[in-house]
């Protein structure tokens, strides 16, 4: 199946401008989901060769897992647990629906193993996100875990960010497994300020007390909650984003997402995140530094770069407990998470 993507999936979908291309891959996914018994039938398959992971409370079938902005809006994560995928992040979703930023806005780098991209957050909104998923994966009836990605509409200002989070919260805290806080896209103006100290500690403490009273009013446990930074910060700020997260009792960390960096002699003229084999090294840092300052009692995910067995295990190695690839995936094709979850399972039967 590697081989029918690379030779005449891949470069069918490449011939196409990559934001249709990915619609129509969507389109694809979402088909594949309507047929449940099918879906059902391949994720069980897949589950049986890989290694389960316990984290959060939460039982992962493999460490491998789709990242938010694939899957904007909730519409096919049976497929990617079909695929091979021990978990999906959704989103990231807003309060209300938006378009995002004007068109084109998702550019590849074949050679680089790269995307950037300036989406913006466009998504069809938290009501109807939390309805798709009610109606066609709901939770307790999953074979895979899914993580919501909440973050802040376009049109909010950041004094008034905390109340688009709460209310992403509150929607969708009947279906989500776990919560990711979106502060460090690149692509939404002055969103990534809320990772200072004067927008973090408010937006942290106001998400975990509202966390304590739905478990409290509904008599369950506190959802697991993480947040996901950028690439962009130096550990000093890193230090700080720590010191709130343990603070707060969050659940993990999201290391990391795209990046506004461009390494040596990579093309500059598009704006917005990139991710994919050039992040690699540094989110592999990032990780490596927040596992040695937390002495690992923060779980991390590892995202940024992962592309191979090699890759993932060194992210694995330098303190993630979860992978999630996004960039890889269009590369590789529909089954490569498959192949990194048995690699993965591999490697650790080499220690038992």
């Amino acid at each position: 199946m590697g081989l029918l993507y690379e030779k005449i999936l891949r470069p069918a979908f490449f011939r196409m401008e990559p934001e249709t291309a990915h619609d129509r891959g969507k389109t694809a996914l979402m088909a594949l989901s309507a047929v449940p018994p099918l879906c059902s039938l391949m994720a069980r398959y897949n589950r049986e060769s890989a290694r389960p992971f316990e984290l959060f409370g939460l039982e992962f079938p493999n460490r491998v897992g789709l990242a938010a902005g694939m899957d904007k809006d909730g519409e096919f994560p049976r497929a990617a647990a079909a695929l091979g995928f021990g978990h999906v992040e959704v989103g990231t979703v807003t309060a209300t629906a938006q378009p995002g930023n004007p068109r084109p806005r998702l550019f590849r780098f074949p050679e680089e193993g790269a995307l950037i991209n300036r989406m913006g957050f466009n998504n069809k909104g938290v009501d109807a996100m939390a309805t798709r998923l009610a109606k066609h994966f709901p939770r307790g009836k999953r074979l895979i875990p899914v993580g919501v990605n909440i973050g802040k509409s376009k049109a909010t200002a950041l004094d008034k960010a905390v109340q688009d989070y709460i209310t992403c919260f509150r929607r969708l805290a009947g279906q989500a497994d776990y919560f990711t806080i979106n502060v460090s896209s690149p692509n939404t103006q002055g969103l990534r300020e809320l990772q200072t100290k004067a927008y973090l500690a408010e937006l942290l403490s106001s998400l975990r007390s509202e966390n304590v009273k739905l478990a409290k009013k509904l008599g369950h446990r506190e959802h697991p909650m993480l947040l996901k930074i950028a690439p962009d910060l130096t550990f000093a700020e890193i230090d700080l984003v720590l010191e709130l997260l343990l603070e707060n009792k969050f659940s993990g960390i999201v290391a990391t997402n795209t990046t506004t960096e461009r390494p040596e002699g990579f093309p500059r003229d598009e704006k917005g995140g990139l991710s994919g084999l050039p992040l690699h090294r540094r989110s592999r840092g990032i990780i490596n530094y927040i596992h040695k300052a937390t002495e690992g009692k923060l779980p991390i995910i590892g995202v940024g770069g992962i592309d191979s067995p090699e890759s993932a295990g060194a992210s694995i190695d330098a303190g993630a407990s979860l992978v999630q690839i996004y960039t890889s995936w269009v590369y590789r094709g529909p089954f490569h998470a498959a192949k990194l979850a048995r690699s993965l399972k591999a490697r650790e039967e080499v220690w038992i």
